[in-house]
């Protein structure tokens, strides 16, 4: 019978996985789909030097915006950074690393480095900054650059359910960048708003298989809105 991955909190889940100056993609699109509860127990583990690999830093009060506000991280590689003043203010100061990189090669960077992958050329990007110092070829006719995969330390991804082996199921736009996230990482932590025992999840169903995660964590999930935008009724 398979051992169950399941940790009884958030803070036991990161438990020995965690150390300084390591390399930790997260998932999320803004506030959708963060591995939030994992995020508070990176925050109360202290460690520092982080590199960031995720679509954005969050808010200032929440997501990763709670460890830029305690320093902890030293490197974002991030393709949107406009909902964070905390976030500008270090990296105008120089407090902060950025390693600015378009969001569909953001993507495709984490698929690759999950697919073994080392590196890939592509259009996006030729002729700006983000192409500078980057290797370029020509291939029939159009320059590409050359992007690298990505590989994380450790991935910690928000799924909607799982089952005990690690099987993953994401509910609707929450699977963002997830799915690449968690297998890029050599070592992966998902956090999950329902367990379910083996075999209860249809395999035509299953987003991530359990082969990409290390270990899952149920917790109660806070369903934050980034912008709420209204009008008179």
């Amino acid at each position: 019978m398979a051992l169950s991955k399941v940790y009884p909190t958030a803070a036991a889940a990161l438990d020995g996985l965690v150390r300084d100056g390591m390399t930790i993609a997260v998932g999320g699109f803004g506030l959708c789909g963060i591995p939030e509860q994992l995020i508070l127990a990176l925050r109360d583990s202290g460690k520092t030097g982080l590199v960031a690999v995720s679509n954005n830093a969050g808010v200032d009060d929440w997501g990763l915006g709670l460890l830029l506000q305690t320093r902890q991280i030293r490197k974002m590689v991030s393709s949107y950074v406009g909902e964070n003043a905390e976030f500008e203010r270090q990296f105008m100061s120089g407090e902060l690393e950025l390693e600015f990189t378009p969001q569909g090669t953001l993507a495709e960077r984490l698929r690759a480095g999950g697919a073994g992958i080392p590196a890939f050329y592509t259009p996006t990007g030729v002729g700006t900054v983000v192409a500078q110092g980057k290797p370029h070829e020509v291939f029939d006719g159009q320059t590409y650059v050359l992007e690298r995969g990505i590989r994380a330390d450790l991935s910690l991804v928000k799924a909607w359910r799982a089952d005990e082996a690690g099987n993953l199921v994401y509910r609707r736009t929450a699977r963002n960048f997830n799915p690449m996230i968690a297998s890029a990482g050599r070592v992966t932590v998902a956090e999950v708003e329902e367990v379910v025992p083996i075999g209860s999840l249809d395999p035509e169903n299953i987003h991530t298989p359990g082969i990409f995660v290390d270990r899952v964590v149920k917790t109660a999930s806070v369903k934050r809105i980034e912008q709420r935008t209204t009008r008179p009724g």
